[in-house]
């Protein structure tokens, strides 16, 4: 299991990150004055909700090809990629909240760190499905 210990704080880091943008959302609520269960109608609290809606729509595209990227090629290059990944999230979520254009670096840097994870796990995969 210490194999994927790195891959594990970086799960980690994902929820704190995720828990960070919530508290986000609630403190936006309450800066507006517009409280839950409302969604809409100040455009900071809807990027803000909509950044982190986003974020977390993409964890299941990015948790399980992180750890089967560990399994099958390298937890090390995993929980690199990860964190990668991780930066681009934080890199968007805040771009989106200061200018919606603002958060195409991040989404590009995420994009990119997940699909690498995805791809490569999944080539690997079947590599040594038709090999194995």
């Amino acid at each position: 299991m210490e194999r994927y210990f790195s891959v594990a704080i970086v799960t980690l880091l994902c929820s704190l990150m995720t828990f960070g943008m919530a508290l986000t959302v609630a403190r936006t609520h309450k800066k507006t004055g517009i409280l839950a269960p409302t969604m809409n109608g100040d455009p900071l609290l809807e990027r803000t909700i909509r950044a982190h809606s986003n974020s977390i729509e993409w964890l299941p595209i990015f948790l399980p090809s992180m750890w089967l990227f560990a399994v099958y090629w390298s937890a090390q290059w995993a929980a690199a990629l990860g964190l990668l990944w991780i930066a681009g999230r934080i890199a968007y979520f805040i771009g989106y909240l200061s200018a919606p254009l603002r958060r195409y670096p991040g989404f590009f840097i995420q994009a990119l760190a997940a699909f690498a994870l995805l791809f490569g796990a999944l080539g690997r995969i079947i590599f040594l499905m038709m090999h194995g």
